[in-house]
């Protein structure tokens, strides 16, 4: 397992689902997508501040290959449709994940891949409440 801190800032985790495989494949397939994805990343190396961690399922089955992103006190993003051919692209965004103090990249700054893939995107376990802002 790949794990990198960096510490002015916690580690951000980049999740990916192991067992991913597209519809249609067999059962018998030696290395589903999501496993050769995991082992491209791991290749490469985690950025500074990221950890790689395989994980069992995100059940995001028929959305091809899966991953999440998360940190402490961070939103999480789950982003689906990738390929080991966008090993590079999942690992400028995850950089720039940790990146951003809450995980919120601005729009601009996110990989095109992600602006148009995001499966969910959940606030951290604390957060302010939307309804209890005033208007003023």
């Amino acid at each position: 397992m790949t794990e990198t801190r960096c510490a002015s800032k916690p580690a951000a985790e980049l999740l990916i689902c192991v067992k991913c495989r597209p519809k249609g494949t067999g059962e018998g397939d030696a290395l589903r997508p999501g496993r050769r994805l995991y082992d491209t990343l791991e290749a490469a190396g985690a950025p500074e501040g990221v950890r790689l961690r395989a994980v069992e399922c995100l059940q995001n089955c028929d959305a091809g290959c899966t991953v999440a992103l998360r940190g402490a006190g961070r939103w999480t993003y789950v982003y689906g449709n990738l390929e080991t051919d966008l090993a590079g692209v999942l690992l400028d965004g995850a950089r720039a994940y940790h990146a951003a103090p809450d995980g919120l990249i601005p729009w601009r700054q996110r990989p095109e891949h992600f602006k148009r893939n995001c499966v969910a995107r959940i606030p951290p376990a604390e957060f302010p409440d939307p309804l209890q802002e005033s208007d003023t």
